[in-house]
């Protein structure tokens, strides 16, 4: 069979599902390719991935006789301003390529000596703002090992959302600190999670950042404690802890600042996410600009002095 992929939201970073289905293909010895619209060859099958639901579809003719389309992007809709999840258009992959070692060969400018992949899937928080509790599941549960994926790379990126609240994650942090690579938790880690115990295994694995998240006001008497306890057991500063700060969804604008200025008080690096941004208010634009630009962030101190 001729197969086609196509990356609907492009070639910024690597779409895992479509690494399995081209390492599954070229197992049963298809040919896989780019499809490129008209200058690719008709196909048997084209298989289109899209994880972001803001993403326009992929609208030139495809030549195929099968189109398969898949990925979040395509079961996510915001309706009434929430993001409202449609598993029946998910596409979920079959447990034999779920569970494929991916073809790290079609991202070579991402994949140079650097693995991909999960551990576990599913939250137990269930957080109104994400869609991973309606995906996966609300609770957090193992679903492979680290070899699964890696095969001695130096670097591992993982995309778990809440990998400290799943029972085993003692066994899975001691398989990364077992590797000896450089992981990159790119979901952020549950701080709310965070025990004398586990601290000591992450601070084990090499890692250049650690992603935290303080996302809704109402966590402040869980959260605020938790974070000053890492701070203190870590003494990590904005050097290595970056805390995602959720904004237009629940919060204030004053709630928003009350938690960047608590994060930047600890020494570690506020990160703002904006909800709905399409959607988002002027202010919050400028918050994200004021924060996530760090020239700007060090050089004024207040929000408040920057959107005079």
């Amino acid at each position: 069979m001729k197969i086609g992929l196509v990356d609907v939201d492009g070639h910024n970073y690597p779409n895992l599902p479509l690494m399995k289905i081209s390492a599954f293909h070229k197992r049963e010895g298809d040919s896989v390719e780019w499809y490129r619209g008209l200058w690719s060859d008709h196909m048997h099958r084209v298989y289109l991935s899209k994880v972001f639901s803001f993403t326009p579809d992929y609208n030139v003719i495809i030549d195929a006789d099968e189109v398969v389309r898949g990925g979040s992007g395509y079961a996510i809709e915001l309706e009434n301003g929430k993001e409202v999840y449609h598993k029946e258009r998910d596409n979920d992959l079959p447990e034999d390529v779920e569970h494929i070692y991916p073809d790290y060969s079609i991202y070579p400018e991402y994949t140079q000596d650097t693995a991909f992949g999960f551990l576990t899937r599913g939250c137990p928080r269930g957080c109104s703002f994400c869609h991973v509790a309606a995906k996966e599941g609300q609770r957090s549960y193992k679903v492979a090992n680290l070899d699964e994926f890696w095969k001695g790379q130096k670097n591992i990126v993982l995309n778990d959302p809440n990998i400290l609240g799943c029972a085993d994650h003692s066994d899975l942090l001691q398989q990364l600190i077992d590797s000896k690579a450089k992981v990159e938790f790119n979901q952020g880690l549950d701080v709310r999670l965070m025990t004398d115990k586990n601290i000591d295994l992450l601070r084990q694995i090499p890692m250049k950042y650690i992603h935290l998240a303080y996302d809704r006001i109402e966590d402040m008497n869980l959260v605020e404690p938790k974070l000053k306890a890492f701070k203190e057991a870590t003494g990590y500063d904005y050097h290595k802890v970056m805390v995602y700060i959720l904004v237009n969804f629940s919060s204030t604008l004053a709630e928003d600042l009350h938690r960047i200025y608590f994060c930047k008080e600890l020494g570690f690096d506020p990160f703002v996410m904006v909800y709905d941004k399409r959607n988002a208010s002027l202010d919050y634009k400028r918050l994200q600009r004021w924060c996530n630009n760090k020239f700007i962030f060090r050089k004024t101190e207040r929000f408040e002095d920057y959107n005079r």
